[in-house]
């Protein structure tokens, strides 16, 4: 029976690529037809509904002067009431709905929003657009979390005021607690306060998927009632992505539109189970799967962080699709921060940077390397090729860098590898010794080694020492998992030699007494 080779990676279903690749891309691509349309239909409608709003400005601005008057958003700050309350949850409200009704929304709801007491947030997915503030009129205008910075800008920034928002500061380093500590506080007022209105995903997707929710929304425990947001059109003028048109072009697409279709459905409130209520992670995912049932879409586990890896790629020459790695599972799966993969990412980049479209072929990682194409090199590359289509991407890199690796660079194993090259034993490594051990590993005669060997002799005294052989194998982790890919290749030979000799050893015996080949080769 021929041995089978064992990989060092099993492929675990739980790092299988996501069912959406890059949530963060929208590409309109506009037909003549429409692009005709659009302008002669702008003509007209653009210049009539930039009057009537600003005339819906011009009334709503001093009326949210007047309801946020000496009225402060910051220390005791207790909830609007009496007259501020009606002129923020009705005139405010109503005021809302006519600005979006002058910019073309058709609004549909469906389903029954609850009160504060019976569930005192709302979480609303998926983001798509900054057009999704109109749920926040639908809904009468709750309370919002918004940065500090939204209160300096001009007209809007009353606006906002009116929500009596949860205030995030950049420049705070407390921020994020003191904005947990406030959604706690509100949620737990027993209605005292108007419901908290939440984005979970915390930034803008094309809506294919839901992408991993943040926990502030869900650390508090308390009932959350989900809110989905649809638009049915055929053409998508509001979808604001990463990657896609402009705010300023949708702005004028959709203005330019007869009338743009939203669907806001609330769905019934979900209670947070005990062990929900000490793991939020599994309050926020329930919670989500119930959105993303509703909407037929599916989830992934990307996060903003995978924004900034995007951006990240970019600026190193990449595509920005690269950087798109489902940041959460793989920071919690691999045990990995931001600078790590960030880290590693440059890595990728270095060897990429010659590479269209991001990956890596096996020519690209050899040549990285500087080492020609070998048995061992093929069988590394395969580790890291998982899903087997002869290329490397960024998630596949930083998958194989950490879990094949990483774990190799053991003092066990460099030492192992250190003797082997120092066949002298006088723990240092000439050129000589060097360039003849790879070529005997990589079974190349004719290998030129030289470059390799200058960078890893980094004193330029002729000669590696193990402080400079372990210190590049730290940096160069592909090196280490390569020589015991080698060793582990090299066993894999052997076992076929043995069953070899041992198969011709049963081939001599059964010639010589066919009664005993059979015992022979099930011993074998």
């Amino acid at each position: 029976m021929t041995p089978r080779r064992v990989f060092a990676l099993p492929r675990q279903q739980s790092l299988f690529l996501p069912a959406v690749l890059n949530p963060f891309v929208q590409e309109v691509k506009l037909a003549k037809a429409d692009i005709i349309k659009c302008v002669f239909q702008g003509i007209f409608l653009v210049p009539i509904r930039a009057i009537f709003l600003t005339l819906v400005l011009m009334v709503t601005w001093p009326v949210a002067v007047i309801t946020t008057f000496m009225h402060p958003l910051k220390g005791a700050v207790e909830p609007m009431t009496g007259w501020r309350r009606f002129m923020c949850r009705r005139v405010m409200a109503f005021l809302g709905r006519t600005y979006y009704f002058f910019m073309g929304f058709r609004v549909v709801v469906k389903g029954q929003q609850v009160s504060s007491a019976e569930a005192p947030i709302l979480a609303v997915a998926p983001h798509s657009t900054f057009f999704d503030g109109i749920v926040c009129i639908v809904a009468g205008l709750p309370s919002t979390v918004s940065r500090t910075e939204n209160l300096a800008t001009p007209i809007f920034g009353r606006f906002v005021r009116c929500l009596q928002p949860v205030l995030v500061s950049r420049q705070d380093p407390d921020s994020r607690k003191n904005t947990i500590m406030e959604i706690d506080s509100r949620a737990k007022s027993g209605g005292r306060w108007p419901q908290i209105l939440v984005f979970p995903e915390g930034t803008c997707t094309n809506r294919s998927c839901l992408i991993t929710f943040k926990q502030g929304a869900f650390i508090p425990g308390v009932p959350v009632q989900p809110v989905v947001m649809r638009y049915p059109n055929r053409l998508d003028t509001v979808t604001w992505t990463w990657q896609g048109f402009s705010s300023r072009t949708l702005l004028l697409l959709t203005l330019s539109q007869l009338y743009t279709n939203v669907e806001i459905e609330f769905l019934p409130p979900v209670t947070p189970t005990e062990e929900e209520k000490e793991r939020p992670v599994l309050f926020a995912r329930r919670v989500r799967n119930v959105m993303a049932q509703a909407l037929g879409v599916p989830v992934t586990d990307h996060t903003y962080e995978d924004c900034r890896l995007m951006i990240s790629a970019g600026e190193l020459t990449l595509p920005m699709e690269a950087g798109l790695v489902e940041f959460t599972k793989i920071s919690q799966k691999l045990d990995l921060k931001w600078d790590n993969v960030k880290k590693e990412l440059e890595g990728f980049a270095a060897v990429a940077c010659s590479c269209k479209g991001g990956r890596i072929t096996i020519q690209e990682f050899a040549s990285f390397l500087k080492l020609p194409i070998s048995p061992a090199l093929q069988e590394l590359f395969a580790l890291f090729d998982r899903n087997g289509d002869g290329t490397i991407d960024f998630r596949e890199y930083v998958i194989g860098v950490t879990i094949l690796c990483r774990p190799a660079n053991t003092e066990e194993v460099l030492r192992t590898a250190f003797q082997l090259f120092d066949t002298d034993e006088d723990q240092r490594i000439t050129h000589e010794e060097f360039s003849s051990m790879l070529r005997s590993a990589l079974g190349v005669c004719d290998l030129n080694v030289s470059k390799l060997f200058k960078e890893m002799d980094t004193d330029s005294s002729e000669f590696i020492t193990f402080s400079e052989f372990q210190a590049f194998a730290l940096n160069h982790p592909e090196y280490a998992k390569l020589f015991t890919t080698y060793l582990e290749l090299q066993r894999y030979q052997a076992l076929q030699g043995v069953e070899s000799e041992l198969s011709c050893t049963n081939h001599v015996c059964s010639e010589d007494n066919q009664e005993e080949s059979t015992s022979d080769k099930k011993d074998d």
